[in-house]
């Protein structure tokens, strides 16, 4: 990937409620900037996404490289549930749009489903560099263990710009999962989906040492299912993922996500829209299960 100049992103104030404006304003001054360098670099690919990304609410931003960038779609400090998306593998500005799109559809859910005077908001984290899916990362834990302690710490943020009683679920797609799984011990999280997971390198829910209740769900028309779920330490590096998330082994509430492909959890419409929405509202007792 060649290295596209974008600004350093601005230092900003302690994330608050009080502070979110000036945060967001930070940001899309930032991605401006980006796009005006991409284009005068000639990556006019690049350019458009940062645009897109300068019109939003983001709490952070970062041109250089592959990019980082953490949006909000809703009102978050009056947001009474919570959900931050973790996205997986070859995620990044190039191809963002994917993304805001999945976070877009789910915003739209909510609002739909969401009981009068309940307020809820969308946080789309790309936080970290997401490995590519044909390439050696993708099969091992070290990008997650490299995004597992930026996770933890931006929930621990993000928990200061809330209400104090808010509702938050991590909702983790394909190695995005792993990330969770290997953030999950000490996150302050009340629920983790797991979606369309290889595996969290965790032999059990109850390993992932977490206070949040753990859910899964797998497509039918995933090409996932046909991962091996085996796990070896290798050279000080561990290859593979250990228990399938959806197995009664893995112990996590399994739930239907009909017959979604890999990219189709987010999908409008779809059974698995529909209970990711269910579990960030709370609503437990209406999650289908599979």
């Amino acid at each position: 990937h060649p290295r596209i100049p974008a600004p350093r992103p601005s230092a900003l104030p302690p994330l608050t409620a009080t502070t979110l404006r000036k945060t967001y304003e930070a940001n899309r001054a930032d991605a401006t900037a980006a796009a005006a360098m991409a284009a005068a670099h000639g990556d006019t690919d690049r350019a458009a996404a940062d645009r897109a990304l300068a019109s939003r609410d983001l709490l952070a931003f970062d041109g250089r490289g592959t990019g980082r960038a953490t949006e909000v779609l809703g009102d978050l400090p009056r947001a009474d549930r919570i959900a931050v998306l973790v996205p997986g593998s070859d995620t990044s500005l190039d191809t963002y749009a994917r993304f805001h799109k999945a976070a877009a559809a789910l915003y739209a859910d909510l609002t739909h489903r969401a009981p009068h005077g309940t307020g809820v908001a969308v946080v789309a984290w790309l936080g970290y560099e997401t490995p590519a899916t044909v390439s050696t990362t993708v099969t091992t834990t070290t990008r997650a263990d490299e995004a597992a302690p930026r996770l933890r710490t931006f929930v621990r943020d993000l928990r200061a710009a809330t209400g104090p009683h808010a509702h938050l679920s991590l909702l983790c797609h394909s190695y995005g999962s792993v990330v969770c799984g290997r953030a999950a011990p000490g996150l302050d999280a009340d629920d983790i989906a797991l979606v369309g997971s290889p595996g969290t390198g965790a032999g059990s829910a109850a390993a992932l040492h977490t206070r949040a209740r753990v859910w899964a769900a797998r497509g039918g028309d995933d090409w996932i299912a046909h991962v091996p779920h085996t796990s070896a330490h290798l050279f000080g590096t561990t290859i593979g993922f250990g228990t399938d998330p959806v197995s009664r082994a893995f112990g996590a509430r399994v739930f239907d996500a009909g017959d979604v492909q890999h990219s189709g959890y987010f999908t409008p419409g779809s059974a698995s829209l529909a209970n990711l929405a269910r579990i960030t509202l709370g609503e437990t007792s209406e999650v289908t299960r599979a």
